[in-house]
Parts: C-alpha cells; structure tokens; sequence
C-alpha cells in the first residue's frame, strides 16, 4: 500500500472500460490519472460524462504520447476482444518502459506460454520501467485458470481438468461482437471463410490458460489439440443484436485439449450461442469444472452465476492494481503474486 492514492489510467471506453473508470471513481484509495479512447466522437470529452458520473476534470484523449507523458501507477489496459489479443504487445511494453504498471483485461494471463520472444520483450520492458505486466479476466483469467487451480487443492493424484464454458448472446447488444466477431448469422461459407482470424485469437486465450493450469500442476505439455463446430439456424430469429436468418451460424463450439504422455490432461471446451433456446445443442448456458483425481471436484453454475460479468472483469482488474504495483518487475502471473481480494464498499458500516 502507498500512503497515495494509485494514479489509475484506462485505456479504451468500451462497457469494460466504462465500468473501470466507475470502479476507480469509487475507491478512495484510486486516483483517476487519464483516460485513451478510439472512438473520435469522445476525444475531449470528460470521464466522468463517459462512464455516467459527474465531472472529473479528467478528459479523454486518444493519443498515446499523452498516456506515456502521465504521472501514472498503472494502465487498466482493455483495448477489446478485437483479433489478436496480443497484436498490440508494442504499446504494451511502451507503456511498461515508461514506469506504468499494466493489467490487461485480455490477453497477457500467461505470455510466457507464446515463447521466449514475447516474454523476453516484456521482461525487458518491465526492467527499463521497474513495472508489472498481469493479466486478468473471467474467461480467460478466472474461470478457465484460477479456478481450475484454486479446486486442484482440493484433490491428489489429478488425471484431467476439464472447464466448460457455454455464453448465451442473445442479450448482447454489440452487432460488431456478436455477428462480425463471432460470426453469427454468417452464412456457411462466409463463416469458414473468416474463421481463421477467430480461430488465432482463441487459441491465443486459450493457450494462456492451459499453460497456466498446467504449470500450476507441475505438468510439462507436448502440445495443444484443437476441434471445432457450429450450428446452422433452422430459421430464422431475431437477437439484441440484429436478425440471424435461416441456414446462417447460431453456434459454435471450440475445443482445447492439453496433451501431455500422448493424452488430453487440461480441457477447455468454449461454446457460444445466438440463442440458447434456438440451439439446444451443446448443453445449457453457465461454467462447469471438473477436476478428476482423489478426490474428484465439481463446481458447476448456471449463466446467472454474476449478476454482471462486464462488472466483474473491470473489478477483477481494479483490485489487482496495489498487489501488482507493489511486485517485483515482471511478468507477473496469477502463480506469481499474493491472493488478490476485493474491497468492501464505502457504504458497509457507514450507514450510507
């Protein structure tokens, strides 16, 4: 802890960033130090009236030169799910070699798992700067590593991991997301066309992950295995985010397996539906983990298990910012830092 506030920057305003900004605004012991947007229609535009609070006299720029030059502790770095989470490593390291922590809220959980190249340009980073890199999130970075790891105490003798994650986007209301990203609504064809971008940027998250659960285990992988598959809409429905005709995608699902001794031994089985109640296939909507050995351990949860998960990515963040500030220079991993705990609301005890 600092007898300061932490000077907190966050980088991009999408829901993500929004509810960061609302996180930092709440906390006494957070400092709002400037905000970096794409989006030319909120250049100059306070923070405050971006994430629906009152003026902060903070105003959002989107040049990063304005970031680098900041008096700042840390970057809340959630820049989007946009293609590869790590195609950006560049600014990354600009901002680790200018004396800025960085929590990324995508990509990041374990970059060590992408080689030596990536770490040993972020290490080096972190050295010029005397700062940490950490990556957070639910999936990855929750539910898909911590949580397979946090159940693993519980049992001897581990055979395999398995997490299940089934998202149900018939609320969400980003047309980008949900139809262009996901590639819901797409026909057949355009779907297999644009699937090798989508399936670079998977495979990225979930490599993070598999590599962090197996080497939280001990284990020493031979490589990733990958299967995929979809679902065509037998006709046509209407989502938040627009329609999804007859004959185009409305499900998909990824499957990653850690191989080690010639067997899967870490399975991360992703499944995303336009409508959970159009595509029954699959299963329903929520997370299950199992961790099989001696003991055997299962949580599984519905997909009200958060009341908000865009919420509670940003709160995943904003608590590791004192935890990652006050480690070592480096890459810093969920197995590399101290239990990272929420805060109690200034309203608990006060009365308010």
């Amino acid at each position: 802890m600092t007898a300061r506030p932490y000077r907190v920057v966050q980088w991009a305003t999408g829901a993500l960033g929004r509810a960061a900004i609302r996180g930092v605004l709440e906390r006494p012991d957070y400092e709002l130090a400037g905000v970096l947007v794409y989006d030319p229609a909120k250049i100059g535009l306070d923070a405050g009236e971006l994430a629906g609070r009152p003026p902060t006299g903070i105003t959002a720029t989107a040049d990063p030169a304005d970031i680098l030059a900041l008096d700042a502790d840390c970057v809340i770095y959630a820049p989007g799910p946009d293609g590869d989470p790590l195609g950006d490593s560049g600014t990354v390291c600009a901002l680790l070699a200018a004396g800025k922590n960085v929590i990324a809220t995508h990509g990041y959980v374990n970059p060590r798992a992408h080689g030596p190249h990536l770490a040993a340009e972020l290490e080096d980073a972190c050295k010029r700067g005397g700062t940490s890199v950490h990556g957070t999130g639910v999936s990855a970075g929750f539910m898909s590593d911590l949580m397979p790891l946090t159940l693993s105490r519980l049992a001897r003798g581990i055979n395999h991991v398995y997490v299940r994650e089934c998202s149900d986007f018939s609320g969400h209301p980003s047309r980008r997301m949900v139809h262009q990203l996901l590639g819901f609504g797409k026909t057949e064809e355009a779907y297999l066309r644009t699937q090798r971008s989508i399936r670079g940027a998977m495979r990225t998250l979930a490599t993070e992950s598999l590599h962090l659960v197996a080497e939280g285990l001990g284990l020493e992988l031979d490589g990733i295995d990958i299967d995929t598959g979809y679902r065509l809409a037998p006709a046509e429905f209407e989502i938040a985010s627009g329609t999804v005709p007859r004959g185009g995608v409305a499900a998909s699902r990824w499957t990653f397996s850690a191989m080690a001794g010639g067997r899967p031994v870490i399975t991360i089985e992703q499944i995303h539906k336009a409508d959970a109640a159009r595509v029954p296939d699959w299963g329903a909507p929520g997370y299950a983990i199992r961790v099989d050995g001696r003991p055997s351990i299962t949580l599984s949860t519905e997909e009200d298990w958060v009341s908000n998960a865009i919420s509670a990515g940003a709160a995943h963040a904003l608590n590791a910012v004192p935890v990652v500030c006050a480690a070592e220079p480096g890459i810093r991993t969920f197995l590399d830092l101290p239990p990272i705990f929420g805060r109690p609301s200034r309203r608990v005890g006060s009365g308010v």
